[in-house]
């Protein structure tokens, strides 16, 4: 089983250069564009850290993940994925087609996994919620929280050390004054509680 908190240094640099290799950078930092912002959730079946069986499974996914949504959505504004489950902040013109696209990504890995892992019937995938962005408010506190989630579950101790994120690509666009800026206007208080404390 992955674990991060466990890997040494040259291990965890190995993780990073993983994710490095599938550079995504942003050119400015993310805006609030109004309607049409959704909070995506999703976990693996009784929290099994099926996505991080190995750094190499998780780098994967996060590329085929934002290559679903890329195909589906205006814009992925921010994202993080776990070893047992994943958040997203993305914007579209139509919901649907993003449910479909992560629909199809979760078949066809749950396949794909299950083959790797000798674990045929196997079930992956439990529970994935999503939720309309009401606000610029509940946009920044969203963001905040989607970044914040490495640290929430000790992963890491800082949001640009976990490799399966776009908080290290966020605080390069937006300049760490802001991002702090907008940690202290929009904190996140008890934001996904109950939903995220079962994912630890």
């Amino acid at each position: 089983m992955y674990d991060w908190r466990s890997m040494s240094q040259r291990e965890r640099k190995e993780a990073m250069a993983c994710r490095k290799a599938e550079q995504r950078p942003w050119h400015a930092p993310p805006h609030y564009a109004g309607e049409g912002a959704y909070h995506v959730s999703a976990a693996c079946y009784e929290h099994s850290p099926v996505i991080g069986a190995s750094p190499e499974r998780m780098a994967d996914f996060e590329r085929e993940l934002l290559d679903a949504l890329q195909g589906a959505s205006n814009e992925v504004y921010a994202w993080c994925v776990l070893p047992n489950h994943y958040h997203v902040l993305v914007d579209t013109p139509e919901f649907k087609a993003v449910s479909a696209a992560i629909g199809q990504l979760h078949g066809r890995l749950s396949f794909l996994w299950n083959g790797q892992d000798k674990s045929r019937g196997r079930k992956v995938w439990h529970r994935s919620t999503d939720r309309r962005i009401r606000s610029e408010r509940h946009f920044w506190v969203t963001m905040n929280y989607v970044h914040h989630n490495p640290v929430h579950h000790g992963y890491v101790k800082r949001w640009e050390d976990w490799p399966f994120s776009s908080a290290r690509d966020f605080l390069q666009a937006t300049g760490r004054a802001e991002a702090i800026r907008l940690w202290k206007a929009y904190p996140i208080l008890d934001y996904g509680k109950g939903w995220d404390d079962a994912n630890t």
